[in-house]
C-alpha cells in the first residue's frame, strides 16, 4: 500500500513539473517580448525543476542518489532566477523597450477604446 501510494505521489510530482515546463514553452512562443519571456522561462522553469526532482527523490528513496538531487535542486534555484535577471538588466541596457501595446498589436483597431499616444 505504501508503494502504490510512494508511485502515485511521484508520478503527481512529476506531472505537474512537466505540465509546468508545457506552460513554459507555450508561454516563451506566445508572449510579445523579451521581459515576459524572461519572466515565464525563468520562473515556471524553476518550480517544475523542483516538482520532477522531488517526484525523482521521492522513488529514489533516502539514498546518495536524493542527496545529489538535492543539490542540484539547490543550484538550480540560485543560478535561474541569478541567469534571468542578468539576462533582462543587459537587455535593459541595451535599450531594448518593453512591449506595452498589448500582445504584440501595431496599435489600437477601429473597434477598440484606447488611443495611440502620440510622442
Amino acid at each position: 500500500m505504501m508503494e502504490l501510494l510512494l508511485d502515485i505521489s511521484t508520478w503527481i510530482l512529476m506531472m505537474t513539473g512537466c505540465a509546468f515546463l508545457l506552460i513554459t514553452g507555450v508561454g516563451l512562443l506566445r508572449f510579445p517580448d523579451i521581459y515576459t519571456r524572461i519572466h515565464a522561462g525563468g520562473m515556471a522553469d524553476t518550480l517544475a525543476t523542483f516538482l520532477i526532482f522531488g517526484g525523482l527523490a521521492l522513488q529514489s528513496g533516502f539514498t546518495l542518489v536524493t542527496v545529489k538531487l538535492v543539490f542540484i535542486v539547490a543550484f538550480i534555484f540560485i543560478t535561474s532566477p541569478t541567469a534571468t535577471y542578468a539576462l533582462a538588466q543587459a537587455t535593459f541596457i541595451a535599450g531594448l523597450k518593453p512591449v506595452v501595446d498589448g500582445f504584440g498589436d501595431d496599435g489600437p483597431d477601429e473597434n477598440s477604446n484606447t488611443a495611440k499616444v502620440k510622442d
